[in-house]
């Protein structure tokens, strides 16, 4: 080692998702920490560094993602670790325990709060007087945030919140300014609110920077917790399940193979279409029914709509579309994947099988047309639409819209606002198919307030 930096620590980033795992070894042995499902990443950087993986750890039952703890045991052999929770896989560490690797000792810090069994794992460099150099933190301390604790439901959140402060004031900042932490997601992820776009940080500056380390005290802090007003994806139960007894082994990534515009028409009631173009690719021409997430959205929000029960058939706009939607759908939990549309909307356009469209606007045509037929959707999150708001708008997430559908007239144009037209694209698929008229904002509520148009500014 040199001046405590672990002789090889690599991130592994799930994009979308905004997943971090860890890859940790020294002198041949290794550790993975939050392994994600497709996990054959972590067998590159084993094979490259002449390392042999012998632990998995992780430091929370997860609920935004498949864990690959599973996955990856079966082709390692690796032990498996995680806290005190009722797992249909791997052992118990408890805290305070130690697992050497090389010259390096992981210890186990047991840090309730975003859930019960919560880990973290400080680094300890033996060779510069069991120093603790850095911090697999979790979802416990994120780059400019904390973990949410509304998990075990809004009944529980005065007393995860009132753990989490323990943990983090009392387990985590006493370890030094200079450690570096190393947590399980970052910027965009549903685990947490406000994290920051940056991916390294000391504790140091995480006191000095992260608002959540800015409180007067437990009782501030419960109540910045208690109304925080995160949404909670209807999938998350679905993935502490999975990740709580053990997701069926992957074994490799399905295929998706390639599926002729007719033979999809035959099984058209039977799949769940999930087309991952451009809004405007979408907007100008898709499949009757076939749910619009763009690639950039489709980690976030496929959980909150595509049903786990049918088979998913993919429309892409080409090849190089088809490997990442498959990983960001295996992340979390759809295994059957049906195939891809051969040949894409071309192919389906020169079989003259039924088509839909809504048109697209630009915020200078909303200018241009100020009059009362118009009814203006916001699918933002809650926490979205409490800051900044179009006046006239009407409020439903976009992953609520399914079961509010009756709140959203049938005779008026619908234009849908949201930040800058990509989860637009997903509410104007769930009002057309529901026999709605969406108009989709290209450029979102962004490019309303570029344009000059009214908007309302919320004091929380």
């Amino acid at each position: 080692m040199d001046g405590g930096t672990p002789t090889l620590l690599r991130k592994v980033k799930s994009e979308g998702l905004a997943h971090l795992s860890y890859f940790i070894g020294s002198e041949g042995q290794a550790a993975v920490i939050d392994p994600r499902r497709d996990c054959e990443t972590y067998l590159d950087i084993a094979r490259e560094n002449d390392m042999v993986i012998t632990h998995i750890l992780e430091t929370h039952r997860n609920e935004d993602y498949v864990t690959g703890s599973a996955e990856l045991q079966a082709l390692t052999g690796a032990r498996i670790l995680h806290g005190d929770l009722d797992f249909g896989y791997g052992a118990t560490i408890t805290d305070g325990r130690e697992i050497e690797l090389g010259s390096i000792v992981l210890r186990a810090i047991s840090t309730p709060g975003h859930t019960p069994e919560s880990m973290c794992y400080g680094i300890v460099d033996r060779e510069g007087g069991l120093e603790t150099v850095g911090a697999f933190t979790g979802d416990t301390l994120l780059v400019g945030g904390v973990g949410r604790t509304d998990l075990l439901g809004p009944e529980n959140i005065e007393e995860m919140s009132a753990m989490q402060y323990d943990s983090i004031f009392g387990r985590l900042l006493p370890l030094g300014d200079g450690v570096v932490i190393f947590p399980a997601h970052g910027a965009g992820s549903v685990c947490g609110s406000n994290i920051a776009s940056r991916e390294d940080s000391t504790i140091g500056l995480e006191k000095a920077q992260n608002p959540w380390l800015q409180v007067g005290g437990k009782e501030e802090f419960i109540a910045l917790k208690r109304n925080e007003m995160l949404e909670r994806p209807y999938y998350f139960d679905r993935m502490e399940e999975v990740n709580l007894k053990g997701q069926p082994l992957l074994g490799r990534l399905p295929v998706a193979p390639p599926v002729r515009a007719e033979d999809v028409w035959r099984s058209y009631g039977d799949l769940a279409i999930v087309d991952v173009r451009s809004p405007t690719s979408y907007a100008a021409s898709h499949i009757p029914g076939s749910i619009s997430l763009p690639l950039e959205i489709l980690p976030h929000y496929g959980g909150w709509i595509v049903p786990y029960d049918r088979p998913v058939l993919l429309v892409t706009d080409g090849q190089e579309q088809l490997a990442p939607s498959i990983r960001a759908l295996v992340r979390t939990g759809y295994d059957d994947i049906w195939g891809h549309l051969q040949g894409g909307m071309v192919a389906w356009h020169a079989a003259t099988l039924p088509t839909s469209s809504f048109p697209v606007w630009s915020a200078s045509a909303i200018g241009e047309r100020k009059d009362g037929d118009l009814f203006y959707l916001d699918i933002r999150m809650g926490k979205e639409w409490n800051e900044v708001r179009a006046p006239d708008a009407h409020h439903i997430f976009v992953g609520h819209l399914p079961s509010r559908i009756d709140e959203v007239p049938g005779d008026r144009d619908i234009v849908i606002l949201c930040s800058t037209g990509m989860r637009g694209s997903l509410a104007a698929s769930i009002l057309k198919a529901r026999g709605r008229s969406p108009i989709n904002l290209l450029g979102g509520l962004t490019g309303w307030m570029r344009a000059g148009l009214p908007i309302s500014y919320i004091s929380m």
